[in-house]
């Protein structure tokens, strides 16, 4: 599905235009790791980095089911996750918000277990609800669906965004 997309001038050099979505989704797919933030119960912030995969339009990744990350998702589910570079003048950053959705289902699990091992060289098994670690630690799998993208050019700079209905 092909976003709408939108360049904010306001915040974008004179003469530029949006970045196109295949670059985003170049950064998407490239990345290993992200930032999650996600919001505790008491209101305050919790930023964590973690490995992602992009599949099927969703960003997956996994955490521990005893993690604060969990915790905090099942109380409220909307998050962000970032990624891109540390750079000042060059890359693109890229932003999705969105609502994470716990995966479950041993052939999706299966699939993503398979991405994890290709892009991260990480072993899972897998069962119906969940990954498991060598050690038998459980970890959930979360997908965020974007509800919005943001993507900021650094040469030139940029900020595009991209809405999915």
């Amino acid at each position: 599905m092909e976003p709408t997309v939108e360049l904010n001038s306001d915040f974008s050099e004179p003469g530029t235009t949006a970045v196109p979505w295949a670059d985003v989704l170049a950064v998407l797919t490239g990345s290993e790791m992200f930032w999650l933030s996600t919001v505790r119960r008491s209101g305050r912030p919790h930023v964590t980095p973690l490995p992602a995969v992009w599949d099927e339009g969703v960003l997956h990744f996994c955490t521990g089911d005893q993690e604060q990350k969990s915790a905090n998702l099942l109380a409220n589910p909307a998050c962000v996750l970032t990624t891109g570079t540390n750079r000042l003048h060059r890359g693109l950053d890229v932003v999705v918000e969105g609502t994470a959705v716990r995966v479950t289902g041993q052939d999706r699990l299966r699939r993503l277990a398979a991405l994890w091992k290709t892009k991260l060289d990480w072993d899972f098994e897998v069962d119906a609800e969940a990954f498991h670690d060598d050690d038998g630690r459980t970890a959930w799998v979360f997908g965020v669906a974007p509800d919005k993208v943001l993507a900021f050019g650094k040469n030139p700079y940029t900020q595009t965004r991209y809405r999915f209905s």
